[in-house]
Formats: structure tokens, C-alpha cells, sequence
């Protein structure tokens, strides 16, 4: 990066900036791609993890995002990364006989037909026998009947590090722990910026011709870098989801039930539940924003409104909070604002990209490279990357075929390998060899219910993963999967990462212990009850170069 001028330099590793990178380089031009923390270290891990149209986008006349969206799905699923997008149905419950069976069957018929070509099955009606035939777990007085739909679920943060990957394999520079402290100008152009190694301390001169700020809610402190005014142009927005266990709700359906905000959905997750989502403004830290017990009460108060068997605290294995980068305007309500993006020149040399939601990350990527190669000259080639597929979906669905004939292969369960092929693909085989080399490494990290050893190897050795918390928050979700956060698997997953990484006894207990202090901040906000208190026990972790026997 120190010795090359990039055609374009992408600012940001969430799912956006990293499709911002594979759409630049898959048209051919150079590509540096630089993250402050880890590769969707921000709002890109914290989703509701769905590929979905949006519904309460259908329910406010947003038809040309719901369409684009659900656009975005069909790709996903057919074409770019089926290993990583997954269908799942969800059932609308009803609560009134005729009026809202006629306006939710006919709002979900819309739904299928802009979903154009059959990716997924068409929604049906339900009686309240037959729904509660999917759904026992529910009250039978809570609703009349049902209506049932087909999403689409991702696991966000991996498949945002599996398209930093691609961009990778096609020749994007990509770099995390890279902090951009300053963007610099050349008169009043941007060309390029100033990016300092977190790890290492180093600074470099990163130079490029265009410079995309793809840094979601930070974009207004990015945009500051180049001069430009202070007006907000992006509020955040906190969404909390908590996951409980699969055999605490009895269910054979995902839910999604119309809250007076917004609304709820109740996803399978593997042995959980993902529960979510709030929908409030957010004004304080924005690296880690904390749930409080206010959070996990109003979504516990929701669900527990229509299951026969309440979920109480003790139930929440895990928590997560995360921001959208929502459109600034005058509303008090966040929920109510679009989810629509917007790119934009704040200055010549630089484009911003902000807006969106996870689903239509492609269109946003494609939409800000279609501006910065406007200023480049030349003829630069259109996007390709509705046809370009992620790492591991070329020859997945093929292994998935056989995949008990590399059960038998490589002595593993069914079941390791199946997980193992939805989350890697056909990159799977790369870590099946690395058991066939040391079978130690087909064993479960102690303290996790799945999770082999080779996992946490590879996470390091071929995801980038740089720290601790990269591979517990990231790489294979144990820290929000576990009820102790991860904290008894952490010594374990260090050592193993000390293995590849060189680090020494020391550098394995400041890895340790930052994740112990962490996960203890963690429990302490969710005890507070107003997110400024949250917040002040979020923060309350020194930072792991500080930290010394």
C-alpha cells in the first residue's frame, strides 16, 4: 500500500465497503481496501442476520426497495453465495378473522410476485389448527390463524470476511486493524489518506485516485476529513437481539409478529433463537454499543405476549447490540426512517456511501464505484458482481451432495460436515484436509457445543482473523453462542491462535483477560436499565495494550 497509487481506496470492512472493493476490482481497477478494527467489526456482525425484502418497507409503499431487495435475495441464493444464504419461513400470526388475513395475504402475495422468479415457495394461509400444528409453542388464544412466508438468513460477519476474501483473491490490497487518521488533499481533491497499523503503530501514505467512504456511522467523521460541513447525514439507530435456546420455544417456523414500533422476528439460529429487533436513536459510543436490561425486557415482553411458556432472564444465552446507518432527517422515531441509500461527492476525489440495509449491500457497492470511475477517465467496465460469486460457492452444491461420502473420507459426524459446508463452502474441504493432517484438530474447542479446533486454525491461518476477539465475536460466533460468552473456551482458542500468530505467554493471558473484562462490562450494562448507564459499563474495559500482569 506505502509503494502503490490505488485507482480506489475503500475506507471501511462492513459489508458494503468490502462489496465496494470486489465491485472495483472485478471491473479491473487497482484496489485498496483498509479497516480500523477486524472485517464487520461494526453494524456488518449485528444484523438480524436476515436477506429479506422487508416487509414493514412493503407496509410503508417502499415498493422499489422491496423489490430491489428481494432482487438481491434471489441472487444470493441461486447464484452468489448459496453456501452462506439459507431459506427459512416465517409465520405471520393473525389476530382478527377477515380484515387482517385479506391485508396481510395481500400485502405477502405482492411480496412473492416482485420476489419474481420462484427462488423461494409461495406464501399460504394457515388455520389456527394448522398453525398451531407448526407453532405448539404458541398460546392458542393469541391469534385466529396464520399466514407463512419464505426469507432468506446469512451469518453477517462471515459472509462480509468471505467478500473481503474475494476481493482479496482478484488482487484487492486489503488490510484490517488499519485506522484512516486523516484523508489527505492535493489542493482541494482527495487523493488519498493517511492509515496507521493499529498493532504495530506504523503510519503510511496511502495514495488513490478515488477515495470511497463506506464507514456506515461513522460517515460523518470520515466526510470531516476532507473539509466537509458538519451537517448530519447519517443517525444511528440500536438494535438489540438476544438469542435463547432452540427447545425453549417449540416451533417448527420462524415468527415475525407487528410490534408498535416496528417489528419482531424469532429466527432459527442453529441450537437457538435469534429474538429481535429494537428500533431506537443512538447518541453515545458508536464502536460498542451496549444493550441494556431495558433492551432484553421489551423483547422479552414482546415474545413472551404469544408463547404458552414465557422466557424469563435466565433464559438469554446471549446479546447483541448493533447500529444502523440510517438517513439523518427531523424524526424522533428512527423506525420510521427509509432504509434507502444515498452516494454522494462531498468532495472531488472522494465518494460516500451510506444508507442501505444489509440485503442491498451489492446495489450500494455498485452504485459508489458507478460514481468514483466517473472522475477516473477511461473506459472502465460496468459491474460484473451480480454474477460473480463469493469464495465457496463454486462446487458447493455439489459437495453438499456428497457430503456423507467426506463424512466417511475424513472420520468426522455428518453433521460437523454439514455445518461446516454452510459455512464455508466449498472451502470446506481446505479444513477437513487440516484434520487429515492433525486429527486433534477435528475436536470441539472445550467450551463450545461445535466448534473443531481447525476452526479457530483457519480463522487465523485464511480469514484474517488478527486477535482474540476476532475469532470468539466473528470468525465462529462463540462469544454470543455461549452462555458463558466464551469465556471457558478463550484460553483454548488462544493457544491455538499462538500456534499460527507466534504469540507468547503473555500476549495469550492480554487476549484472555481483555476478553474476560469485556464479557464482564458486557453483563453489567445489560443490568442497567437506561442506555447512558449501559453505556458507562459497556466502557468500562481498558484497552489491551495497557493491560500487564
Amino acid at each position: 500500500m506505502r509503494e502503490t497509487e490505488f485507482d480506489v481506496l475503500v475506507i471501511g470492512g462492513g459489508v458494503v465497503g468490502a462489496g465496494a472493493a470486489l465491485d472495483a476490482v472485478s471491473r479491473g481497477l487497482t484496489v485498496a481496501l483498509v479497516e480500523a478494527r477486524d472485517w464487520a467489526a461494526g453494524t456488518s456482525s449485528r444484523s438480524s442476520r436476515l436477506i429479506h425484502g422487508g416487509l414493514r418497507y412493503l407496509q410503508q409503499l417502499d415498493f422499489r426497495l422491496v423489490r430491489e431487495a428481494l432482487k438481491e435475495r434471489g441472487l444470493l441464493l441461486t447464484r452468489l453465495a448459496p453456501h452462506l444464504v439459507q431459506p427459512v419461513p416465517f409465520m405471520f400470526p393473525l389476530r382478527h378473522r377477515v380484515a387482517e388475513r385479506l391485508y396481510v395475504g395481500a400485502g405477502l402475495a405482492l411480496y412473492d410476485v416482485l420476489g419474481g422468479a420462484r427462488t423461494m415457495p409461495r406464501h399460504r394461509h394457515m388455520s389456527r389448527r394448522k398453525a398451531l400444528a407448526v407453532a405448539p409453542g404458541l398460546r392458542p388464544e393469541s391469534l385466529v390463524g396464520a399466514v407463512q412466508y419464505f426469507d432468506a438468513k446469512v451469518d453477517d460477519a462471515r459472509f462480509t470476511m468471505m467478500l473481503a476474501r474475494t476481493a482479496a483473491q482478484y488482487g484487492a490490497a486489503v488490510m484490517t486493524r488499519a485506522r484512516v487518521t486523516d484523508l489527505v488533499r492535493d489542493g482541494a481533491r482527495v487523493s488519498g489518506a493517511r492509515v496507521r497499523d493499529l498493532d504495530s503503530g506504523e503510519e503510511i501514505h496511502v495514495r488513490a485516485r478515488q477515495v470511497v467512504n463506506a464507514t456506515g456511522v461513522w460517515t460523518d467523521e470520515t466526510r470531516q476529513m476532507a473539509g466537509a460541513d458538519g451537517r448530519p447525514t447519517v443517525q444511528a439507530s440500536k438494535g438489540v437481539h438476544i438469542l435463547v435456546r432452540r427447545d425453549r420455544i417449540r416451533l417448527d417456523t420462524g415468527l415475525i409478529m407487528p410490534t408498535e414500533k416496528s417489528v419482531l422476528f424469532v429466527i432459527p439460529w442453529g441450537r437457538h433463537w435469534i429474538i429481535g429487533t429494537t428500533d431506537t436513536a443512538w447518541r453515545l459510543d458508536k464502536a460498542h454499543p451496549a444493550a441494556s436490561g431495558a433492551d432484553i425486557d421489551y423483547l422479552l415482553d414482546h415474545v413472551n405476549s404469544v408463547l404458552a411458556t414465557p422466557l424469563a432472564r435466565e433464559d438469554v444465552e446471549g446479546v447483541y447490540a448493533g447500529l444502523r446507518p440510517l438517513p439523518a432527517r427531523d424524526a424522533a422515531n428512527t423506525a420510521t426512517l427509509s432504509r434507502e441509500h444515498a452516494v454522494a461527492r462531498p468532495a472531488p476525489g472522494l465518494v460516500t456511501v451510506a444508507g442501505g440495509k444489509y440485503t442491498t449491500y451489492r446495489v450500494m457497492a455498485k452504485d459508489a464505484i458507478d460514481m468514483a470511475v466517473r472522475e477516473l477517465g477511461g473506459a472502465v467496465p460496468a459491474s460484473v458482481t451480480d454474477r460473480l460469486p463469493v469464495l465457496g460457492a463454486v462446487g458447493f452444491e455439489t459437495m453438499w451432495n456428497g457430503r456423507r461420502h467426506l463424512a466417511q473420507r475424513y472420520g468426522l459426524d455428518l453433521a460437523k460436515v454439514e455445518r461446516l459446508l454452510r459455512r464455508y463452502g466449498s472451502l470446506a474441504e481446505e479444513l477437513l484436509e487440516l484434520v487429515a493432517g492433525d486429527p486433534v484438530l477435528g475436536e470441539c474447542v472445550p467450551g463450545t457445543r461445535d466448534c473443531l479446533k481447525a476452526e479457530v486454525v483457519y480463522a487465523v491461518s485464511h480469514e484474517g482473523a488478527r486477535h482474540l476477539e476476532d475469532v470468539l465475536a466473528r470468525r465462529t460466533r462463540i462469544a454470543t453462542e455461549e452462555k458463558d460468552r466464551g469465556l471457558a473456551a478463550a484460553p483454548e482458542v488462544a493457544a491455538l491462535m499462538a500456534s499460527v500468530l507466534g504469540w507468547d505467554a503473555d500476549d495469550v493471558w492480554r487476549e484472555t483477560e481483555h476478553h474476560r473484562l469485556h464479557v464482564q462490562a458486557q453483563l453489567a450494562a445489560e443490568r442497567q436499565q437506561d442506555d447512558q448507564a449501559a453505556d458507562s459499563a459497556r466502557l468500562d474495559v481498558p484497552d489491551r495494550s495497557a493491560l500487564s500482569r
